[in-house]
């Protein structure tokens, strides 16, 4: 090898390396920025799966599994069905981050089958209570398990699947 040629590598090392550590001592993280999501398709009955919630639960809760992503900045993104024992049925269109076990409401649905966009854009802390737990057991059970992201939809569909929860819409 050229004498010319070692030399060139030889400052290219160095001054990589220096770059590498002036950078390290510079760093500064970014700020969490969320993406921008279009709203999804009204469920249909044939996509929902449901999950269990808990023994005292009257409200039978769904997933509607065709509107399941996981973002690049970091949110599951989901439509959940609510049907009480009244036969009101609840669509709304969620986002979960489970780096910070929060949620936020981007939507409601509407009966006409329209959306309607949620005027708070604040995320909410997951609290594990006694009543109204599905945010949590989602966040626990099939999202978050053990307080990390599931690495894709299909963990989180497998999980769901897992649970041999079954009943009809």
């Amino acid at each position: 090898m050229s004498r010319l040629l070692r030399v060139l590598l030889l400052l290219s090392v160095l001054t990589g390396g220096a770059v590498l550590a002036d950078s390290d001592d510079d760093f500064v993280p970014q700020a969490w920025r969320e993406l921008e999501v279009p709203l999804p398709g009204i469920p249909a009955d044939q996509n929902l799966q449901p999950f269990y919630v808990s023994a005292v639960e009257i409200n039978r809760f769904y997933l509607d599994t065709e509107s399941l992503s996981i973002g690049a900045d970091g949110v599951v993104r989901f439509v959940l069905v609510v049907l009480t024992p009244g036969g009101a049925r609840n669509v709304t269109f969620e986002g979960m981050r489970c780096e910070t076990r929060e949620r936020r409401l981007y939507a409601s649905g509407r009966q006409n089958g329209v959306w309607s966009k949620a005027r708070s854009v604040d995320w909410q802390p997951i609290n594990d209570a006694a009543i109204n737990r599905h945010h949590a057991a989602l966040f626990l059970d099939y999202l978050c398990p053990g307080g990390v992201m599931a690495s894709s939809v299909a963990e989180i569909k497998g999980a769901l699947r897992r649970t041999g929860y079954q009943i009809t819409p």
